[in-house]
């Protein structure tokens, strides 16, 4: 029997499990992928006091500092479901293993987005990924496209373009979503093409990627070859779990969660990019600082403190 069981390996969960530490509780931290999408991140720049540092470097130190403590277990295994006796909650993983703790906080973050035009199933691994900062060296002089225009999908056009031959940035609109710091990078670079107010309506191929179909001409075509696709058009959070116990979801789908990161199921909380707090800014400071309250209140309901919803 844990204290509690914190499930997700990535900023958010490994924060929460310092502190939960900290506090002296017994801490399971389980997940299936370490790091989470933190380890996705080829450039992290605003992490305080990292003015330069990769995603999977900064998702090491997370791990390091939350296994250095006793009361820290971390099982690596994909959790399946959770279930919620009178005191105490259930967590199984898909090897069919059950553990217990007296409480859960959910970390599992968030999802890549799909676009759900033709071939995009069809050509997944086979030319179509959703993280140009994981795979972009795979198309070393190759010919590429990024769809989206957020801080992933510029980001990524930006790694990309440091070993493809030509990067093209596919985005709906006229301006970007991203931060100014990657927009600035990728206008910097000679081999990226803008492909503006446009968007894609078939991804086709033969035993791999061969091109992509626009849904309105570019430069007097509506093709365009190239050998890989990478969609960054933005993240789900993962609630499936929550939504087992009955958790409430926002009008966006996010866990719906209080100020102190608690749900509507006593002695389920929250943390991270799968919740309601922090305005839906997916940043690696906010799910650390939403990991350090719900660790926070996850004491005090151990300690037996009445909390407004969970009398």
């Amino acid at each position: 029997m844990f204290d509690v069981i914190i499930i997700g390996v990535g900023a958010a969960g490994y924060t929460t499990a310092i502190y939960t530490a900290r506090y002296k509780l017994s801490t399971l931290l389980i997940g299936a992928e370490e790091g989470g999408m933190g380890a996705t991140a080829a450039e992290v720049g605003n992490w305080p006091g990292e003015i330069d540092i990769t995603g999977p470097d900064l998702m090491d130190k997370f791990k390091n500092h939350a296994n250095s403590f006793e009361e820290v277990t971390q099982k690596i295994a994909r959790v399946t479901a959770v279930e919620k006796t009178s005191d105490t909650f259930k967590v199984t993983v898909q090897s069919g293993e059950v553990f217990e703790g007296k409480s859960v906080i959910l970390a599992t973050g968030s999802v890549k987005r799909h676009l759900g035009v033709k071939g995009e199933e069809e050509f997944s691994g086979k030319g179509v990924t959703y993280c140009a900062t994981c795979d972009a060296f795979f198309y070393r002089n190759k010919v590429v496209a990024v769809i989206g225009g957020g801080d992933s999908a510029v980001e990524g056009a930006a790694i990309a373009a440091q070993v493809a031959s030509k990067v093209y940035l596919i985005h709906r609109r006229n301006e970007f979503r991203a931060e100014p710091y990657w927009v600035d990078k990728v206008k910097s670079k000679e081999n990226i093409v803008f492909v503006l107010e446009n968007s894609i309506k078939e991804i086709y191929g033969e035993q791999k990627v061969t091109g992509l179909t626009l849904e309105k001409p570019f430069e007097g075509s509506d093709t365009l070859t190239v050998d890989g696709v990478f969609i960054e058009v933005g993240a789900l959070p993962s609630t499936e779990l929550a939504l087992q116990l009955g958790a409430k979801l926002d009008d966006r789908g996010f866990l719906q969660v209080d100020a102190g990161m608690r749900t509507n199921v006593k002695g389920l909380l929250a943390a991270g990019d799968l919740t309601s707090a922090s305005n839906h800014f997916a940043q690696f400071t906010t799910a650390a600082g939403e990991g350090a309250i719900a660790a926070n209140s996850v004491f005090g309901y151990l300690q037996g403190e009445k909390h407004e919803g969970w009398m």
